[in-house]
């Protein structure tokens, strides 16, 4: 579905400029720039970004910066339902400067979706109050690294998607080097460098970032664990207990507060 807007390219137009998806489809776009700044995120599905340098893997309660004129390009996993907002350029130079994963609050989520019905046209004085709240937000959302790294080595880029697709796939790394066509050694040694992972960690950490959306999307905490591939409940909960510094009944807990 192409975003309804004419001046996605350019500094004409308003401000602000936002779009929601709800179709369920797959999302993918290949490396391209524009003149104005971006913030996207998920309300399902996992994002897999390449902004900048920066390749991650993004849960639904995150969303990525990109500023002004950075190659960048997204995929989804699974179904997916997501949103945009382009931002002048005029109007980024108090928000971030580098690509980064903000979490969003609700303001936020409720903020776009209401930008969303606006047409490509000036706005009246409300939402150009709006678009102040969504700016505001950008600027002082609190960044953080729970996005995975990506690969950047083909092969192991392929494996790296086909976690994202599927991250209960429980094949032992043998079999993902055999699969990729790398020997297991330099998939080892590769894969660290890239990412800061090594593949078991990076599988554990793509679990755990589809938790936290099945988690959000109410699901109880039993069957996220089955659903992943978890042998047993308790060892789910250590994991994510270890990574997020929360239990997921605590993190639950945390976004029915928010």
């Amino acid at each position: 579905m192409p975003i309804p807007y004419k001046h996605i390219d350019d500094e004409q137009g308003p401000v602000l400029l936002a779009t929601v998806w709800r179709d369920g489809k797959i999302r993918s776009t290949s490396p391209h720039h524009h003149q104005r700044g971006q913030l996207f995120g998920a309300m399902r599905g996992l994002l897999a970004v390449d902004a900048g340098r920066s390749r991650w893997v993004v849960p639904a309660t995150h969303a990525v910066w990109v500023p002004p004129d950075i190659l960048h390009g997204v995929r989804s996993y699974g179904p997916y339902a997501g949103w945009s907002v382009h931002v002048a350029a005029s109007a980024c130079a108090a928000l971030p400067s580098k690509p980064a994963i903000l979490s969003v609050s609700g303001l936020l989520r409720e903020s776009v979706a209401r930008a969303a019905t606006w047409n490509d046209a000036e706005l009246n004085t409300a939402q150009s109050q709006l678009a102040g709240v969504i700016l505001n937000e950008i600027a002082t959302l609190p960044q953080t690294d729970l996005g995975l790294p990506m690969p950047r080595d083909c092969r192991l880029l392929k494996i790296a998607h086909a976690l994202s697709d599927r991250p209960d796939d429980d094949r032992k790394l043998e079999e993902w080097a055999h699969w990729a066509g790398v020997a297991p050694r330099t998939l080892t040694r590769r894969f660290v460098a890239e990412t800061g992972f090594s593949l078991t960690e990076w599988r554990q950490r793509v679990r755990l970032l589809r938790a936290i959306e099945l988690l959000t999307a109410g699901r109880a905490v039993s069957a996220v664990a089955l659903d992943l591939g978890y042998q047993n409940v308790s060892a789910f909960i250590h994991l994510f207990k270890r990574t997020f510094a929360m239990t997921p009944g605590q993190y639950i807990d945390l976004i029915a507060e928010g």
